[in-house]
């Protein structure tokens, strides 16, 4: 198993980063988020990284933070859930926001990934929840409060990043109006 490489990078590309370790170049998958977050090529760089094998192909998929790499194999361990849905998951949404939009049960945070709709959404939330660490206390009406919230500001007209740049950092355990208020002030603020 290749769990972590350190070398100079070598390539980039949109989806994919070629780091050199030792003379030997390893063709990375990375999401955009952590090829913005990699130095330029020709410098050092630092990857944990996770090795899927199938029987026709071994792929490997980077991070740039251990963090990630342990929610990738989490997600790949939810059935109908691969690579490549996981790495989408994982593009769209930190791992804050991941665990955010599970703990309050806010399917509309995951359909904004590709490939994901509200059916798998909700699946996913179902078979993540018991494997998250999640805090102790549970709003009974987090879930029902942050879909609320973002079909009201998607029907005022902002786009879905905005709207889950928002309802991330929310605190779960206020009414509907009140988190509701707090995002437009904070929408409110990036638009100036």
């Amino acid at each position: 198993m290749i769990g972590r490489l350190r070398g100079t990078i070598v390539a980039k590309s949109a989806d994919r980063v070629v780091i050199d370790v030792s003379g030997i170049g390893y063709d990375v998958a990375v999401t955009p988020r952590a090829l913005g977050e990699l130095p330029g090529v020709g410098e050092e760089a630092v990857l944990h990284t996770h090795l899927h094998v199938r029987e026709d192909q071994l792929a490997l998929f980077g991070f740039t933070t251990d963090d990630q790499r342990r929610l990738f194999r989490l997600l790949l361990s939810v059935s109908g859930v691969g690579p490549k849905v996981a790495l989408g998951i994982l593009a769209t949404l930190t791992p804050d926001e991941l665990r955010t939009a599970v703990f309050a049960e806010d399917a509309g945070a995951l359909t904004a990934v590709p490939g994901i709709g509200k059916r798998s959404a909700q699946k996913l939330m179902l078979e993540l929840r018991p494997k998250l660490e999640l805090p102790d206390a549970e709003p009974a009406s987090a879930g029902g409060s942050f879909s609320e919230v973002r079909e009201a500001l998607e029907g005022l007209g902002y786009q879905s990043a905005e709207i889950r740049s928002v309802v991330a950092g929310l605190p779960l355990d206020l009414p509907v109006e009140e988190l509701l208020r707090l995002s437009l002030r904070e929408l409110g603020r990036h638009r100036r």
